[in-house]
């Protein structure tokens, strides 16, 4: 069994729920106390977890449209399928685009976040994409996103419903 591939526990649940809740106000003490462990198990726990791939990062949540970029948009695109995680790796390189989610099923299977400042910027973000193997099948403005815990990481762990 690989690292990447180790169970995760109860106790590492708890911890990327309170980590995927708000890990920028949120200490190793506080989980601890919490889960009535050390703070020192707690942080040798995220080192384990972010070794082993578990936890990749610690995203910042921009409000685009607060930061003064109204045009936040989902572009949906197709690539061929045994080209689509190499073309996906090269349209995360366009300038504007800030995120790229390959889908596993259906034609369309990359969902590719831009932003842009106006409509020329999403024009030109549309043909470095066509220019890089996407095939840009429909845009859609997000108006508002919403994130929360994976519910099963929560104090109760596998059998919370």
């Amino acid at each position: 069994m690989t690292d990447s591939e180790y169970p995760i526990d109860d106790l590492d649940r708890r911890i990327i729920h309170e980590l995927q809740n708000d890990a920028r106000h949120t200490s190793a003490s506080e989980i601890a106390e919490s889960c009535d462990v050390s703070a020192r198990t707690v942080r040798n726990r995220i080192d384990k977890l972010e070794q082993r791939g578990v936890i990749r990062g610690y995203d910042v949540d921009v409000d685009y449209e607060a930061a003064g970029y109204q045009l936040h948009t989902l572009i949906i695109c197709t690539a061929p399928i045994h080209e689509r995680e190499e073309i996906a790796r090269r349209a995360l390189e366009v300038p504007g685009v800030v995120a790229i989610r390959e889908v596993m099923t259906g034609a369309d299977n990359v969902h590719v976040e831009v932003v842009g400042v106006d409509g020329n910027d999403l024009s030109r973000i549309g043909r470095d994409l066509n220019e890089v193997g996407l095939e840009v099948v429909d845009e859609d403005i997000i108006r508002n996103e919403y994130t929360r815990p994976f519910h099963r990481f929560g104090s109760g762990g596998l059998d919370d419903e």
